[in-house]
């Protein structure tokens, strides 16, 4: 038996696969309670969880990321550290991207993707996900079968984000090529850009962004990225086209990696629960809950970071300005006093959008709306076009003795691979 008192969640690969055992231990002991190897207060309770994420004024994101590695570039002082957080920013992980900002840093950041996420651009690239849909699925679907995450999740969700922040669809194939999700069969020879071989996708991505906008902002065209380069800060004064770009491709590269492990995650569901997929192929209306349900079952993001700038409470706890919080939303999705019989799928849950698979407050991910859409279209076509979807045993095992690979890593949930076999569907 599994001794959670003193196993090391951040380093033991044993919880990856199922970290649910872990956190009803921890919830069982308090919503709120220390982890014992780092300090770090883990909070698992769901209202504890949404006091810490809704408070900017009290609770710092400069750690939103990597937590407690590395250790803080200082030793907190006083009954208030926001100038220290302040001095050392520069010295932490991600500093430069609006997920570990604050306030009014993370206004400015976050206004600039409001131009990309208004309800009309936003129906302009669900119109685009239906054909998308299709032309992924027209890849490999004569097949029968598939590695669902390179065959459809990732490139549907990269192309997706790509086609929102403008991305001209001459070059989608170059996109998929560097970020890791070719046409069957391609390869980066196949390109002209031969330096494509090795490169950064990261640098990349900003490289290719700061071309764009560099020439938008001197010949503007009627488009997106026309749009994204001449946006304002909320003061009226114009940003730098390099803090334009890392707003767009963190969006680009967080969009991406979340959507792929909810369309794998849905995908598992779909192939393990057979009654459900009957249900949901005989009433579609059930799908966005399904896609929620799906959210607060495998949440992409297992654990987030706050750093106490001020002495508070939280629960029952106090709070010593300093401290590092992790807040686990797939722990507080499963919290019993929110969601009856919570380790249970359930189509038809009624609070089940409560979720907080996508945060909350001022850091609430600005691309859930999207990422909605991106699961309902999905399952529309693929249980269109897919029959009889199951699980690849050979793969996987049979009923009851699956065999799955997560990532292993403590900030993320999502599955290395999901191999799947269907009867196409013409």
């Amino acid at each position: 038996m599994t001794d959670f008192d003193t196993i090391d969640y951040f380093t033991d690969p044993s919880l990856v696969p199922d970290p649910h055992p872990y956190f009803d231990h921890l919830r069982s002991k308090c919503p709120v309670v220390q982890e014992p190897h780092y300090g770090v207060l883990a909070v698992t309770g769901y209202e504890e969880a949404a006091t810490v994420l809704k408070d900017s004024d009290t609770f710092s994101s400069c750690i939103a990321v990597a937590g407690p590695f590395p250790p803080l570039p200082f030793t907190p002082e006083g009954d208030d550290i926001t100038d220290q957080i302040t001095a050392h920013r520069p010295q932490m992980p991600m500093f430069e991207h609006m997920v570990t900002m604050d306030p009014p840093d993370h206004t400015n950041a976050r206004s600039l993707l409001n131009r990309l996420l208004t309800p009309s651009r936003l129906k302009e690239n669900e119109d685009f996900m239906w054909r998308l849909a299709d032309e992924v699925l027209d890849d490999f679907i004569a097949a029968g079968r598939c590695e669902f995450l390179t065959a459809y999740a990732k490139p549907f969700s990269l192309l997706v984000i790509a086609d929102l922040l403008g991305v001209p669809e001459s070059d989608h194939d170059e996109f998929r090529t560097v970020l890791g999700a070719p046409r069957p069969g391609a390869n980066v020879g196949s390109l002209d850009h031969s330096d494509l071989v090795g490169a950064n996708p990261l640098e990349w991505l900003d490289e290719k962004f700061i071309g764009y906008l560099e020439e938008r902002r001197e010949e503007p065209r009627d488009d997106v990225l026309t749009a994204l380069a001449t946006a304002k800060y909320p003061d009226g004064s114009t940003p730098p086209v390099i803090e334009v770009v890392r707003s767009a491709t963190f969006l680009f590269a967080a969009g991406q990696e979340t959507t792929t492990k909810l369309l794998s995650a849905s995908l598992r569901v779909l192939g393990d629960h057979p009654d459900i997929q009957q249900r949901l192929r005989a009433d579609r209306s059930r799908i966005p809950v399904f896609v929620e349900e799906a959210l607060r079952m495998d949440a992409p993001v297992k654990s987030q970071f706050r750093l106490a700038k001020k002495p508070t409470r939280v629960g029952d706890i106090d709070v010593p300005a300093g401290t590092t919080m992790m807040v686990c939303p797939g722990a507080v999705n499963r919290d019993p006093h929110r969601f009856e019989h919570p380790h249970e799928f359930d189509l038809v849950r009624e609070n089940v959008r409560e979720h907080i698979a996508f945060g909350r407050g001022v850091h609430s991910c600005p691309g859930g709306p999207l990422a909605r859409v991106e699961g309902r279209v999905s399952i529309e076509r693929i249980l269109d076009r897919m029959g009889n979807i199951e699980i690849d045993a050979d793969k996987h095992g049979a009923p009851g003795e699956r065999r799955y690979t997560y990532e292993p890593t403590f900030i993320l949930r999502g599955l290395t691979e999901l191999n799947i076999t269907f009867s196409p569907v013409d």
